[in-house]
């Protein structure tokens, strides 16, 4: 969790107030009555420092180890939880819409954390990859909304979809997290692109839009690409007819 808004939360929680942490295995928010994890209760704290606070509000038995994406409702009571966290989690599982649903029902309000959609295009994070490599979405956080993107493997298959690792490590850590405190509900969506065509177009634009490579370079590339296709083309055409003189 970005530092400042650990601060920020810790700051505005009230003594009585229940908190439940969703997803906090790694890393729990020590302020937390409840933590909600797939991991057990004795494996937590992989990421070490702890974060809201030095003691532990939580214990085993408020510890509830569950698949936070099964679809059988959190065990909690409409609106119970004063307010629910969930940092770096959505975009890591299989159902982020069923999670955000379950977290606007049994909480008042809220915090969530992802990565950027700008960190997660960066190359340099992680060997040969784009952005951390178990990341299943692409997210933006907008005007009380959190939209959800497939992060389609095409991401990693060219330079032209991604943000090089020298842009990455230019980044801050506020740059890196987005995040949204909410009041009462917030919108969710999960957003679809068909055809392989529009899926390019939609990684490429958001690459140009943020750091946009250099024309001379794309119309090099576009060439490059050109080329390759033709030969490509000629090489199978020189194929075909191999295989039908070998025919007769």
């Amino acid at each position: 969790m970005y530092e400042s808004n650990d601060e920020l939360i810790t700051a505005r929680l009230a003594p009585a107030d229940i908190v439940l942490d969703i997803g906090g295995w790694a890393r729990p928010f020590n302020r937390a009555n409840y933590v909600m994890d797939a991991e057990p209760y004795e494996t937590r704290g992989y990421y070490g420092e702890p974060q809201g606070g030095e003691r532990e509000y939580f214990n085993e038995d408020t510890w509830i180890q569950r698949d936070i994406c099964e679809h059988t409702p959190y065990p909690f009571r409409d609106k119970e939880i004063d307010f629910v966290i969930c940092s770096h989690t959505l975009e890591d599982v299989r159902d982020p819409l069923w999670v955000c649903s379950e977290m606007v029902r049994v909480a008042k309000a809220g915090y969530i954390e992802v990565p950027s959609r700008v960190a997660e295009s960066c190359r340099g994070i992680e060997p040969n990859q784009v952005g951390w490599s178990h990341h299943r979405w692409l997210i933006d956080i907008e005007n009380n909304a959190v939209s959800f993107l497939m992060k389609y493997h095409m991401i990693h298959s060219h330079w032209r979809f991604s943000l090089p690792a020298s842009y990455q490590r230019q980044l801050s850590e506020r740059v890196r997290v987005q995040w949204l405190f909410w009041e009462g509900g917030f919108d969710f969506h999960e957003r679809t692109i068909h055809g392989v065509d529009s899926i390019a177009h939609e990684l490429e634009a958001f690459v140009q839009n943020t750091h946009p490579y250099s024309t001379l370079r794309l119309k090099l590339d576009a060439g490059y690409r050109s080329m390759r296709d033709v030969g490509r083309r000629i090489e199978n055409k020189a194929r075909r007819v191999q295989e039908q003189r070998r025919g007769h």
